[in-house]
C-alpha cells in the first residue's frame, strides 16, 4: 500500500509532518498548505538544503543528517518530534512513516471534531504528533466512559476539558512533554 499524494507532501523534509500541525488544520486565511506546495517554503533554509540544492525527500536522506550546519543553526535536533521523525523515517521507510502519520492525522481531525471547542486546536495537534496513539485512544475511551456517565452530553466546553484533562494526565505518567 502506498502512500497517498496528500500526505506526501505534507512530508517536511525536516521531518515534521504539516497534517499535524495548527497552522495547516486551520480555516483562517493565513492557513499554510504545507511545506512542499506553493512558495511559501522557499525562505527556509532547510528546505532549499534539502530539496532544491540536493533533491532528496527529506534530510533523512542526507549522510550529515545530525551534524549539519544548518540543523544546528536552526536548532533542528531540538525541534519536538522533527528529529525523532527524521530517525524513524531512517529505520521504517518514509512510505511506513507517512502512512503512520496518516493515521495521527485522521485521528487528530477526529478529536477536533469531537473536543475542540476553539481554543484546544495546538494542544490536539501536539497530542498526535508526539504520543503514541494507542494512549490518545485508551484517552478517547476513557472520556467516553466518564461521558456516558454524565447527564449533560452536550456541552462541548465540559467535553474538552474532560478529554484534555485525561490525556494530560495520561501524557504525564508516560513522561511525554505536552508544552
Amino acid at each position: 500500500m502506498s502512500h497517498s499524494n496528500e500526505a506526501k507532501n505534507l512530508v517536511g523534509c525536516c521531518g515534521l509532518y504539516c497534517g499535524l500541525c495548527s497552522k495547516y488544520q486551520s480555516n483562517a486565511p493565513s492557513r499554510c498548505i504545507g511545506c512542499r506546495l506553493g512558495e511559501q517554503h522557499s525562505w527556509c533554509s532547510i528546505w532549499n538544503c534539502c530539496v532544491k540544492k540536493h533533491q532528496y525527500e527529506t534530510c533523512s536522506d542526507c549522510r550529515h543528517l545530525f551534524h549539519c550546519a544548518i540543523f544546528v543553526r536552526r536548532k533542528v535536533a531540538e525541534w519536538i518530534p522533527a528529529a525523532e521523525n527524521l530517525r524513524q523515517i531512517n529505520k521504517v521507510g518514509l512510505a511506513s512513516w507517512t502512512r503512520e502519520q496518516e493515521k495521527r492525522q485522521a485521528l487528530l481531525e477526529r478529536l477536533l471534531e469531537e473536543y475542540n471547542e476553539g481554543r484546544s486546536m495546538s494542544l490536539f495537534c501536539k497530542v498526535c504528533a508526539r504520543m503514541p496513539i494507542d494512549l490518545i485512544n485508551r484517552a478517547r475511551e476513557e472520556t467516553a466512559a466518564a461521558l456516558a456517565r454524565e447527564k449533560d452530553k452536550s456541552d462541548l466546553k465540559a467535553k474538552a476539558r474532560l478529554f484534555k484533562t485525561v490525556i494530560k494526565d495520561i501524557a504525564a505518567a508516560a513522561n511525554i512533554d505536552l508544552n
